[in-house]
């Protein structure tokens, strides 16, 4: 067995694609092993990457492929054979299989007699299947954004590829890539290490090699060592830590291949401006990391993460630098600030017509009218709270003044701050706690890990917002395809599902359907669209099976929290030994009613025949139980339903055990099929059982 060792050099890859492209090139290397039967037992895959290379380690490589032998079948020994000579037919067939004609062999079967042989193949060597085959699979990576690089050339990547190495043990591969042979001589660290070969003598060298040349290829070991160096430095500061972010932590480590940690400070005066600002200027636009106190408050410090190792006089000259750039964006920040507040986000809803949303729907203001419009539907639809809990005045006016921002200077400056802003923008301006969180949190979630906004009037501002941009896109045949969302309607739907799974607002989603005066040409298209996305949100999100998810939505998929509700219970019982049996039966009761439909059986009822025992015991237990789950499943008790239902097995079981269902009696048959039809619609609210997989 020997190890081979794949690295793809490159420019500087964007932090944001790396780990997919990890990922995949790891997946398509030891599928294309696995596939030409090149990988031994026991054989394991690594992926290493850095903002400059992708490379994957496997071990466990056989040499070559074994030989394999296949039994041919050609024409009868008849045609092939005349009086025991070969005919022009048995020689064909010997060619064609790669043997002699004496080499052939008469083969019975129920056909009769028939001339067969054995084909031997020579397995290929691995050098010479991996030379062939891994351009294929590196120039098929995935990229969200490709280049050209080689004039008149096909080949696109993410960026030029500089450099190859492939080797199998100590033996070059001899692969090429883009114009790009491959050697064993890699690249280290561009500063650090220099334009200097990196040679490469074995793949198990791989990591050390590089380590040596000032790269760390291992990304885990290079987030571990990101977040060690950033502990080091808090403690230089009493009583502080630093701001937990798992993104750009993640950014970080892909932009970095020998990372170390410098903590900056500056102006406290700054600490005025909203912290949301302050944090954002660092991460997004600096990649720094934000500093706080025991009380969670700001600090006047930042951690910034270089891909470089330098002595005190070069840290002091970065942190120089570091600051001053950090300044001027808090000084643009501030000055943005105060112009703003010049105009009061009541008075910049007249220019939101100046604002586009989609060319061929209108500007912002149309949008703020429509959702306003989405807004009066969704209250109207909860009256049983809406008065209670919801300020409809303070709703209102924040679904009048969400988008206003748009027009500020720090919005155009600061994009990811769009809702954020204006929501601090009207808690400046006095417009009222409600109104401001509202506008704040009309984003929110923005992700599956977000929470939910925690006051009534953000959640129905932010579904009238989602809900209303997504009818209208589907309006104009906008509609999501295939892996294209340019407007990301798909996470503004997952936005929907999870205020209305995580909330206490009494909606289903049809309401929030009627709600945006949906298209009816539209409506089940829309319809398909929200149930792919619960269907989503059950299984990624909440963890559930994919056939409990299937069962749960095949019943009713309009109740998100409903929904969850069936699948928590389902999910309970579905390991019980009795409820397999019942999901089994379901699923038989199923085929049968199937089967009858295309023969054109018709259902009859129990009462027109004189039952079985074991029929008239499966009607009458059915029908008993039936009165007590529908009481169950109307007060949502839906584990003690299915567990009432489970009860059922044993004369579910006595009646499959000993009665003919398609039985010949025209009378007999449509009495049983419509029993067990009576069985199936009673007993399937909570879910169709069919669905669930069993042992």
């Amino acid at each position: 067995m020997a190890d081979f060792l794949l690295e793809i050099g490159l420019d500087e890859i964007p932090a944001r694609m790396i780990a997919g492209a990890e990922a995949e090139l790891g997946r398509r290397v030891n599928d294309l092993l696995a596939r030409e039967r090149l990988l031994a037992d026991g054989a394991t895959v690594t992926t290493y990457s850095t903002p400059r290379r992708l490379a994957v380690l496997a071990e466990g490589v056989l040499a070559g492929q074994a030989g394999t032998e296949e039994q041919m079948t050609g024409p009868s020994w008849k045609v092939a054979f005349k009086d025991g000579v070969p005919t022009a037919a048995a020689q064909a067939f010997a060619k064609k299989a790669g043997v002699a004609v004496e080499a052939l062999e008469k083969v019975t079967n129920a056909k009769g007699e028939y001339v067969g042989a054995t084909m031997k193949k020579l397995g290929r060597a691995a050098s010479e299947l991996l030379a062939t085959e891994l351009p294929k699979e590196v120039l098929a990576l995935y990229w969200a954004k490709n280049m050209y690089w080689r004039a008149g050339k096909p080949e696109r990547f993410v960026r030029p590829v500089r450099w190859v190495v492939a080797l199998l043990d100590a033996a070059i591969v001899p692969v090429q890539i883009a114009g790009i042979a491959a050697g064993n001589v890699s690249r280290g660290h561009r500063i650090l290490h220099g334009e200097a070969p990196v040679l490469i003598g074995a793949p198990k060298d791989y990591k050390e090699t590089l380590r040596a040349a000032k790269v760390v290829v291992d990304v885990a070991e290079r987030r571990q060592s990101i977040r060690k160096a950033l502990d080091k430095a808090t403690r230089t500061v009493a009583a502080a830590k630093w701001r937990e972010d798992e993104a750009l932590i993640e950014t970080v480590v892909h932009l970095t291949e020998w990372p170390s940690v410098i903590l900056g400070d500056f102006e406290a005066e700054y600490l005025a401006l909203p912290e949301e600002v302050l944090v954002t200027v660092m991460r997004d636009h600096q990649k720094y990391f934000a500093i706080e106190g025991a009380d969670g408050k700001l600090l006047p410090h930042f951690l910034a993460v270089m891909n470089i190792q330098v002595d005190a006089e070069g840290e002091a000259i970065i942190r120089h630098g570091n600051a001053r750039v950090l300044r001027a964006r808090f000084k643009d920040a501030r000055f943005f600030w105060d112009f703003d507040q010049k105009m009061p986000l009541v008075d910049r809803v007249e220019s939101l017509k100046n604002v586009t949303f989609q060319k061929e729907l209108g500007s912002y203001h149309w949008k703020t009218e429509q959702n306003l419009a989405v807004v009066k539907g969704l209250y109207a639809r909860m009256p049983q709270v809406s008065a209670i809990i919801c300020d409809w005045t303070a709703l209102e006016i924040a679904t009048r003044l969400a988008k206003t921002d748009l027009t500020t200077e720090l919005v155009k400056e600061f994009t990811e701050l769009q809702g954020v802003i204006g929501g601090l923008y009207a808690k400046a301006q006095d417009l009222g706690a409600t109104v401001a969180r509202a506008v704040y949190d009309q984003y929110t979630p923005a992700s599956a890990d977000d929470p939910i906004p925690a006051a009534l009037e953000g959640k129905l501002l932010g579904l009238a917002d989602r809900i209303q941009t997504i009818t209208a896109m589907f309006g104009i045949g906008a509609a999501p395809t295939g892996s294209k969302d340019p407007f990301a309607l798909r996470r503004a739907a997952n936005g929907i599902i999870k205020i209305l799974a995580e909330s206490e607002i009494p909606l289903a989603l049809a309401s929030v359907l009627n709600a945006a005066a949906t298209k009816e040409a539209n409506r089940q298209q829309l319809s398909d669209f929200f149930r792919e996305r619960l269907q989503f949100y059950l299984k990624e999100v909440r963890g559930f099976a994919y056939d409990v998810v299937k069962a749960v939505l095949a019943t009713d998929a309009d109740d998100v929290r409903d929904a969850i509700a069936r699948a928590e219970a389902l999910t309970a019982v579905r390991g019980s030994e009795d409820f397999a049996a019942i999901s089994a039966a379901f699923k038989r009761i199923k085929n049968i009613l199937r089967q009858a439909e295309e023969k054109k059986f018709a259902l009859g009822s129990a009462n027109d025949v004189t039952l079985s025992a074991e029929a008239q015991r499966l009607a009458d237990e059915a029908a008993a139980l039936a009165p007590k789950v529908a009481k169950l499943r109307q007060e949502r008790a839906y584990g003690e339903a299915l567990a009432l239902i489970a009860t059922l097995r044993p004369a579910v079981d006595a009646f499959f055990d000993k009665v003919m269902v398609l039985d010949p009696d025209p009378r007999v048959r449509g009495a049983h099929l419509g029993l067990i039809d009576e069985v199936l619609r009673g007993f399937s609210g909570i879910a169709d059982f069919s669905e669930i997989v069993t042992g």
